[in-house]
């Protein structure tokens, strides 16, 4: 075997958001060409910008060329884990105990400037740009050289960047544009052909409207709005955020806070009515949000009783049309101890508006808390102008142009996708549900991110595919179809507003059984990238325009969802030392069959998966996710492999289903066959049916013995006795049980031959076997060719069996 020492476990970090382990890197680079020693570190020479910088020491007789060194470590290493700095000494400096003096290595001189081969924008775009990369990824330099991908952006962040784009430039990329040139010179250069060939921006300006007329409903607020009339009182939208306030809590400033909250966003305070038959959205003038208060500061045990009140609130209605849509609880656990509870409806909000909240109430409780004004400046626009906006837009050339997009894209796409449950569907959809999770290593989470950067890919993309992989396992279908929600924020303007933006994409993907998983992930990447082309298209509109099969037990389109959180609630620390810490609020609704939610929360990789409980089994759901959790780790350790070639049973359900589950030995006694067993239960039951067909006599255990027994006699007068071979050729009747059974008893064996069977395939069998007789009926005769053979028709000579003894023969074989 090989060992490899790869360092001491203390030498782990982060690094850009990656898990490194420093002795893995040193590992690498003391395997290059020509090295002696070789010592990585994380320096922070810019404050809140940690890289990793490696020290090298020449063999004798060698040079190092620290950009050849890091090309070589490249093929080696994932692109993170490559040191941004190379810095080549004579000696590595050593303390008093001989040991490398990690302390003592020299700052490189330029660190972001050395082997990554970093070169400063020189253009205005390229400074505009790297600019724009710099505020969104958190990033102190971007050169252009950098990669947006590599320095931790995603498909969420891409869309930012694109709207950013469109905002500073003026000009209209698509989102493709950012993967196909991620690296910030490339992507400067496709900006300013755009400008010089006049690519301008084809979207209209988003502006305010006058409140003087009546506002129209966006076309997902129009769908909710449709459902809720069908449905009054339903839950399944409901959006709960729970905030658990630790520290000294100023409870007039919290209200003050909510008061500011609503009175910013006009959504908060929106009601929808019927307007000559046709939905319209209501602004009620902004006035103090009611706070529900509740103490439970004495009580033993108040946190399971908050808990409580948090899933009670979660199964509150709304009303649509009287209002407000949007709660206000605050339980009191202690002096220093709170839990705030926020109920909205989904029609005015979504999921990144829940973080706009949360940091938004931080913000504004911060400064009231210490006596100061709003820090936030008002907003450009509110959601009603963005509804009013999009109805304006969105119709004629532009929306048949994307809708031509998704007909093709889903035309043909199978009706549903059918999983095995636990129970039968019910006739008409229904809406309980429950959930599970698990969270991945660490190491599963790198190796992932990894596959998807060689792959130029989005961890979504990649964890999407093994979905569908899956999915495809499940269902035994290749042609899968997912929801997805995507922000539907791809205007600056959009990013700060509390609204219901989120749009649901269709991904189908077709999972061949030979493919690999790298074949199967460059096709999602490909239909995600035209998908967040076309996602303008909402929802709602692409159902009435495609039209599917009708089917009030599924959801159209698409009955499993899949997302990846790239946005989780803040955790905020104000000035005044109360912390504001997002804590889960368990739902018990199911808007589809099941739904994965995925997320990095630092200490892994985390797999929510919401199920329909009329549907599956809280154990089924849960082996869903094991299965999961396995196939992904098959796809990082061989991304090569044919999806069917990948695991997804465990070790201990592996051998659970292929050796206890096959261990089914039983103990028979040493003199008795089949023959025999079946006679001592027709001498127990002799009058109980034993067989039964459509249109044929029904035998008893009794009767098919007696008949097997004559037969027997016959066979054997035929010379039909131990080694001696029989071919079966009849429909599936009572008389082939007869015929088997007979066989047996005369000490033969047979030899069935499918009359559905072709012709020569039958010949050969024939031939190949070398059997003596052929049992066959009258409707058959000529089915088997083979000339010289002896023929017995089973149902032809049932007479003149009749009268041969009808106990068995003796038995001559064991």
């Amino acid at each position: 075997g090989k060992l490899e020492f790869l360092g001491r476990v203390d030498f782990q970090l982060k690094v850009r958001g990656y898990r490194v382990e420093l002795g893995e890197v040193e590992a690498g680079l003391g395997a290059c060409e020509g090295v002696r020693e070789a010592v990585v570190v994380a320096r922070e020479d810019v404050p809140g910008d940690k890289r990793l910088v490696g020290y090298v020491v020449a063999k004798a007789g060698h040079t190092l060329d620290s950009t050849a060194l890091r090309s070589e470590l490249k093929g080696r290493l994932p692109e993170y884990m490559v040191p941004s700095a190379l810095v080549v000494l004579e000696a590595l400096p050593l303390n008093a105990n001989g040991k490398v003096d990690r302390k003592a290595l020299p700052e490189p001189e330029q660190l972001e400037g050395d082997a990554r081969g970093f070169t400063a924008p020189r253009t205005p775009t390229e400074q505009q740009l790297a600019s724009i990369w710099s505020e969104l990824l958190g990033a102190k330099q971007v050169g252009l050289g950098d990669s947006f991908f590599e320095l931790g952006g995603h498909s969420l962040l891409a869309t930012q960047a694109i709207s950013r784009i469109r905002q500073t430039f003026q000009v209209e990329l698509p989102l493709r544009a950012l993967f196909e040139d991620a690296v910030l010179e490339r992507l400067a250069a496709r900006i300013d052909l755009a400008v010089h060939a006049g690519s301008g921006v084809r979207m209209p300006p988003l502006v305010p409207v006058a409140r003087t007329n009546a506002l129209p409903l966006s076309f997902a607020q129009q769908r909710l709005w449709f459902l809720d009339q069908l449905e009054p009182g339903g839950t399944s939208y409901n959006i709960p955020t729970a905030v658990r306030l630790s520290g000294e809590l100023d409870v007039g400033a919290l209200r003050r806070t909510f008061g500011e909250l609503v009175r910013r966003h006009e959504s908060l305070r929106t009601t929808f009515r019927a307007l000559s038959g046709s939905p319209v959205q209501v602004v009620a003038p902004a006035s103090e949000v009611p706070l529900t208060w509740v103490d439970l500061s004495g009580e033993a045990d108040g946190e399971a009783r908050a808990q409580a009140l948090a899933e009670e609130e979660v199964r509150r209605p709304f009303d649509l049309e009287r209002g407000p849509l949007f709660r206000v609880t605050l339980i009191r656990l202690s002096d220093v101890e709170h839990v705030l509870l926020l109920s909205v409806h989904h029609i005015v909000s979504d999921g990144w508006s829940r973080g706009v909240l949360v940091r938004e109430v931080a913000s504004l409780y911060g400064a009231y808390s210490t006596g100061q004004p709003s820090p936030l400046p008002e907003l450009a626009v509110q959601y009603a102008d963005y509804a009013a906006w999009q109805r304006d837009w969105l119709r004629g050339e532009v929306l048949e142009a994307q809708l031509a997009y998704w007909k093709r894209q889903l035309g043909g796409a199978p009706h549903a996708l059918e999983l095995p449950t636990d129970r039968p569907r019910p006739a008409v959809q229904t809406f309980r549900g429950s959930s599970c999770s698990v969270t991945m290593p660490l190491s599963l989470r790198d190796a992932l991110w990894a596959l998807s950067r060689e792959e130029g890919a989005t961890p979504f993309m990649t964890l999407l595919a093994a979905w569908q992989v899956l999915l495809s396992r499940y269902s035994g279908q290749d042609d899968i179809s997912v929801g997805t929600p995507i922000a539907g924020r791809n205007r600056t303007e959009l990013e700060g507003l509390i609204g219901f933006f989120i749009n649901t994409l269709v991904l189908r993907t077709h999972v061949a059984g030979d493919a690999t998983f790298r074949q199967v992930l460059r096709q999602v990447r490909e239909v995600a990238l035209g998908a967040y082309a076309h996602q303008e298209v909402p929802f709602e509109k692409l159902v009435e325009e495609l039209k599917p099969e009708r089917d009030m037990s599924r959801s159209s389109l698409f009955q499993v969802m899949f997302s990846l959180q790239n946005a989780p609630l803040p955790v905020a620390q104000l000035p005044t030392g109360l912390r504001l810490q997002p804590v889960d609020a368990e739902g018990d609704t199911a808007k589809f069959e099941l739904s994965l939610d995925m997320g990095d929360r630092g200490q892994g990789l985390s797999a929510s998966l919401e199920y329909n409980t009329d549907l599956f089994d809280a154990a089924t759901a849960q082996r869903i996710l094991k299965h999961f959790s396995v196939l992904l780790e098959g796809i990082a350790a061989r991304p090569d492999a044919r999806v069917l070639d990948l695991p997804m049973l465990g070790e201990a359900e592996r051998q659970r289903v292929l050796v206890e589950w096959n261990d089914t030995d039983v103990a028979l006694p040493a003199e008795q066959g089949i023959a025999e067993r079946f006679a001592a239960q027709a001498r127990l039951t002799p009058d109980a049916l034993a067989v039964v067909a459509p249109g044929e006599e029904a035998l008893t255990y009794g009767a098919l013995e007696t008949q097997a027994n004559q037969l027997a006699h016959h066979l054997r007068s035929q010379g039909v006795g131990p080694e001696v071979l029989v071919g079966v050729c009849l429909e599936r009747t009572p008389r082939l049980l007869v015929a088997l059974l007979g066989i047996l008893k005369a000490g033969g064996a047979y030899v069935p031959l499918d009359p559905s069977y072709p012709a020569d395939r039958l010949a050969l069998m024939v031939s190949e076997s070398r059997m003596s007789l052929l049992l066959t009926q009258q409707s058959l005769e000529g089915t088997v060719e083979a000339p010289g053979l002896p023929r017995y028709l089973l149902d032809a000579e049932a007479p003149a069996r009749a009268g041969l003894p009808k106990d068995a023969p003796v038995r001559t074989a064991s």
